[in-house]
């Protein structure tokens, strides 16, 4: 886990109505800013219009193109990591399985309506059904940690001479940056590439601003969620631990196009899953601050209750 930042600035998808730069003078940060595009993958370079946002002052990490770079020179370090993503893609798929049928059966239970006489016998199996999902999303998540683990004990990566190298020519570029702005993408892809460099290693001390992917990257646990996939309705799953530079809150960027914010079950049962932390819909033009202890949300962002309402910010 990465030392916990002085400020991160988590913000609403940027495509179309971007807040970033009025983020970074409400910060009054000055000086080179640090991009991370990795989940952009082939893209990555493809930063102009982020450049321009930010009025030329980016400096794009490159961490896709620089881990390219690393798995030609060390074709082992590549092969244990395409192994890894193998095993991962396994245990995914169980937990999912399992993760389908606890739903379902969570579902029938809050969304059929029973006769008075039931009422706590209901509740009961409810909070039981809820606590039962609580556990195999933990299970899961501490499954994939101990993959991670078993990774970084065998391989040594950061120990390894083509990262090491890597990691040197990226910590001189981040030396005269105050804050890192972090886009979104592919949020494994971006996961790996950030640790496979050790770079929330080198967070402490600089502001980071996080939007889409990014903003769920450096959460402590990261959650994919769509609710209406082209292939049907869709399982919020934990995918992963994140990066873990805050605490108390699980994003959902683009929640208003993936999820059914009109189906109280279903967000019920999602802020009873993710609870204690506070499950904050970051769409256009949202905002959450951390300072390291405590959240400010803006005005207007919204949030979703345990009994399935979505509720908003009245914060200033």
């Amino acid at each position: 886990m990465a030392a916990q930042s002085t400020r991160v600035v988590l913000l609403g998808p940027q495509r179309l109505q971007p807040t970033l730069i009025q983020a970074v003078d409400d910060l009054d940060l000055h000086g080179p800013l640090a991009a991370i595009t990795a989940g952009w993958e082939e893209r990555e370079s493809e930063d102009q219009e982020l450049s321009d946002h930010l009025r030329g002052r980016s400096h794009n990490l490159r961490l896709w193109e620089r881990t390219e770079l690393v798995y030609q020179r060390d074709p082992a370090l590549h092969a244990a990591v395409r192994n890894r993503i193998d095993a991962s893609l396994r245990m995914r798929e169980l937990y999912r399985l399992r993760l389908d049928h606890a739903l379902e059966a969570t579902r029938a239970i809050l969304a059929r309506p029973w006769s008075e006489e039931w009422g706590e016998l209901v509740r009961d199996q409810a909070r039981a059904s809820i606590e039962a999902l609580r556990r195999l999303d933990q299970e899961h998540q501490e499954r994939m940690l101990d993959l991670q683990r078993e990774f970084e004990h065998n391989l040594r990566p950061l120990e390894r001479p083509a990262v090491a190298a890597m990691r040197l020519e990226i910590a001189a570029d981040l030396a005269p940056c105050t804050g890192i702005c972090i886009a979104g993408g592919n949020v494994r892809v971006l996961l790996h590439r950030m640790r496979l460099f050790d770079v929330p290693g080198m967070f402490a001390g600089r502001t980071l601003i996080a939007w889409s992917a990014g903003a769920m990257a450096l959460a402590p646990r990261v959650v994919l969620f769509h609710d209406r996939p082209p292939q049907g309705m869709g399982n919020t799953e934990v995918l992963d631990s994140g990066i873990g530079v805050y605490q108390g809150l699980v994003p959902f960027p683009h929640a208003d196009k993936r999820l059914l914010l009109e189906d109280r079950v279903r967000l019920s049962i999602l802020a009873q899953r993710m609870t204690p932390n506070l499950c904050v819909l970051l769409t256009a033009r949202t905002r959450a601050d951390w300072d390291g202890a405590h959240w400010r949300i803006a005005a207007g962002t919204q949030s979703l209750t345990i009994d399935g309402e979505v509720s908003e910010s009245q914060a200033a």
